[in-house]
């Protein structure tokens, strides 16, 4: 083998150890019981909802008051 086959090699072994060592950890925190792990991830999900929510709001104008008539409302 020569040296760039060899490097080709070094190269393909470490992105296989550490696919392998992410997929062993998979997405939890250290410490994190699986139940912890869906309690936040449907936080994640709601804030992000919400937010998208908030952004829609704020760019079709439903955030503020219409101004299209003079009257006020009591």
């Amino acid at each position: 083998m020569n040296i760039k086959s060899r490097f080709v090699c070094k190269v393909f072994l470490g992105i296989v150890l550490v696919v392998f060592v992410c997929w062993l950890s998979g997405c939890s925190q250290p410490g994190e019981t699986t139940e912890e792990g869906r309690i936040r991830h449907i936080r994640n999900l709601t804030v992000n909802q919400q937010e998208l929510t908030r952004d829609v709001d704020r760019a079709l104008l439903f955030d503020k008051p219409s101004t299209l008539t003079d009257k006020k409302l009591p």
